[in-house]
């Protein structure tokens, strides 16, 4: 549309092949597209319509379209708009439906997890130096420093066939090597 504005405000052919267009056509052409609102463009067909940074009507083309577009979203982001908000996590900016659409970024709904191992005395999972649980079935050596320890650098192995009871109350952890 840009192009047949262009061809129609300056009376030149468009079916007229570009090797026959004169210099001086072509030197129109040229300056129409650097600087449309000189040459009686009309304001509402330009893309960059009061600039932030300038406030002038301008048309932008090639690469500074992109560069542009970048520039407004991050002013955005950093000014902590609506707008930027949206695009910091990828949703839709514009006031689109999103409960059943758009779904072709990102995961969407509850991540699906490993099982969770329970915790060696009963604790608070997560406690800050705890250790994780063994694996079922797994045989356990008593901590270093506790009761019947090995010194440092020195280590027991434990008595042949002893596994450690499950706490009262708790159901031992099924073995992750057992199939249904």
């Amino acid at each position: 549309m840009f192009a047949n504005t262009i061809l129609n405000v300056l009376k030149i052919n468009p079916d007229q092949r570009i090797g026959y267009l004169s210099p001086e056509q072509v030197n129109s052409i040229t300056n129409i597209i650097k600087n449309p609102s000189a040459s009686n463009f009309p304001s509402w067909f330009l893309n960059r319509r009061k600039d932030v940074e300038t406030g002038e009507d301008k048309h932008l083309i090639t690469s500074d379209i992109a560069f542009t577009v970048r520039n407004d979203v991050e002013r955005e982001k950093t000014a902590g708009s609506w707008r930027g908000i949206r695009h910091m996590f990828g949703l839709k900016v514009r006031g689109q439906r999103t409960r059943c659409t758009g779904r072709k970024g990102g995961a969407v709904g509850v991540a699906k997890g490993g099982k969770i191992m329970p915790t060696r005395e009963g604790g608070a999972a997560g406690a800050a130096g705890a250790e994780e649980a063994p694996a079922a079935g797994a045989e356990e050596a008593p901590a270093a420093g506790a009761e019947g320890a090995p010194t440092a650098g020195k280590k027991e192995a434990p008595a042949a066939g002893k596994k450690e009871a499950p706490a009262a109350g708790k159901k031992e952890a099924p073995a992750a090597d057992k199939k249904k």
